[in-house]
């Protein structure tokens, strides 16, 4: 006679009227994250107020002055309770770097979605890393073509710029090219994908539209008179781009011209380099190469703000999305800036320390990650005591919940992390 298998038990056999009362003695952030593992879970969270309660407590200064609404949907406190947490991190948390060797050559480009970092320009392949161990996923080859210029990646594919070529790499699978009569055209600066079309700014200062499925050139937009330098896009089919010689340009995807421009004095005569929309607030924000960042709301069209944000060339600025309040920005002096969007406020200026590195146990590509410490430092006129060695130029950065990834030019990959804030 065969012995009686032991039934397991598992969480989900737990009363539903017990779940709360164990749910009760979570922490707020815990309890967050409680609520996303499982539709049941949320709804027995929702439906015994515990986060909203929890909110009050931890939150009742904020609550008080915004007429907090006790009956708002849970996945809005939730989003509400994360960018307060982004933020407070951020500004104010512990901060440490973790870096590994990533490439055989100077690495320009970094994009960081859905856990994911997507790495090149430099040697000639493209890297995917788990942003949680840095484990490399993936190579995307770019043998027999012309150098990267720029990239970008969703959940099924990975879209590059190759100068004059646009190329699609399906995740696992095989590279394709655009036809030589579609895919050709002046070399391109920057490039920009939201599914199913990819953007490409161009030396003679139009920006062109191609379709990912029909791999053809549906719009060529006329933009500047100068090269279009970088891009930006918007979920409501809005297209930004600067000009080397200072401009930003407003159109959108049904248009074949700019239908407004962007002006700050402080920028004209230098170009911009890098450009952000945030969808949440309309802003957007402008970097150059005189230091200086402009801030417009395209309800208005206004310029919001004008600040000389750093001493040197801003090679990227980036947030995290549906974050109203914070900007993270790098350039040519390898410090990282936090900004107040709406003010151009500098809230606080973090470098790495040039003490020696901590191996962790974790083994990437190349080697092991090596930890490193951050300090915040009070201003820009210290800078200069820090050796270059700990701050390499930002080429790119890319931002996401409580962490940054940056790429410098050199074989290395930073992740800094933000953590909880110290007592």
């Amino acid at each position: 006679m065969k012995p009686k298998k032991e039934k397991k038990s598992s969480f989900n056999s737990v009363d539903e009227d017990i779940l709360p009362i164990i749910f009760s003695y979570l922490h707020l952030f815990d309890l967050v994250r409680c609520s996303c593992v499982c539709k049941s879970w949320n709804v027995i969270i929702s439906r015994s107020r515990l986060l909203h309660s929890l909110y009050l407590k931890q939150w009742a200064n904020e609550a008080s002055n915004s007429s907090f609404d006790m009956g708002r949907p849970l996945n809005v406190i939730i989003e509400d309770l994360a960018m307060q947490h982004h933020r407070s991190v951020l500004v104010q948390g512990s901060v440490y770097v973790d870096q590994w060797k990533g490439h055989t050559s100077g690495v320009g480009q970094c994009r960081m979605k859905m856990g994911l970092i997507l790495t090149g320009v430099g040697d000639k392949v493209m890297r995917l890393w788990s942003s949680e161990n840095y484990k490399c996923m993936e190579e995307y080859s770019l043998s027999g073509l012309t150098p990267l210029v720029d990239f970008d990646f969703d959940e099924s594919k990975v879209v590059g710029l190759t100068g004059t070529r646009i190329c699609i790499w399906r995740q696992h699978g095989k590279r394709s090219i655009f036809p030589s009569h579609e895919g050709t055209f002046t070399k391109g600066l920057c490039m920009r994908y939201s599914d199913p079309e990819a953007v490409v700014g161009c030396e003679d200062g139009t920006v062109r539209i191609f379709d990912m499925y029909s791999k053809t050139c549906s719009r060529i937009i006329r933009m500047h008179s100068s090269h279009a330098t970088c891009l930006a896009l918007g979920e409501d089919q809005l297209i930004l781009s600067g000009s080397a010689y200072g401009g930003v340009a407003v159109s959108g995807l049904v248009s074949d011209q700019r239908v407004a421009t962007l002006k700050c004095a402080n920028l004209r005569g230098s170009g911009v380099k890098t450009l952000c929309y945030n969808a949440s607030s309309q802003l957007v924000t402008a970097g150059s190469m005189n230091g200086w960042a402009a801030c417009w709301d395209l309800r208005t069209m206004e310029l919001l703000w004008g600040a000389r944000v750093s001493p040197n060339a801003i090679y990227s600025m980036q947030y995290l999305r549906t974050d109203k309040s914070t900007l993270v920005m790098g350039g040519v002096d390898g410090v990282v800036r936090i900004l107040d969007q709406n003010t151009g406020e500098i809230l606080t200026r973090c470098v790495m320390e040039p003490s020696k590195a901590e191996s962790t146990s974790i083994n990437s590509l190349y080697g092991l990650v090596e930890r490193k410490k951050v300090k915040r430092i009070t201003d820009d006129e210290t800078i200069g005591d820090i050796p270059l060695t700990a701050r390499p130029p930002i080429k790119c950065l890319a931002v996401g919940m409580g962490k940054v990834v940056s790429t410098h030019n050199t074989k290395y990959i930073r992740m800094w992390k933000f953590n909880k804030c110290e007592n």
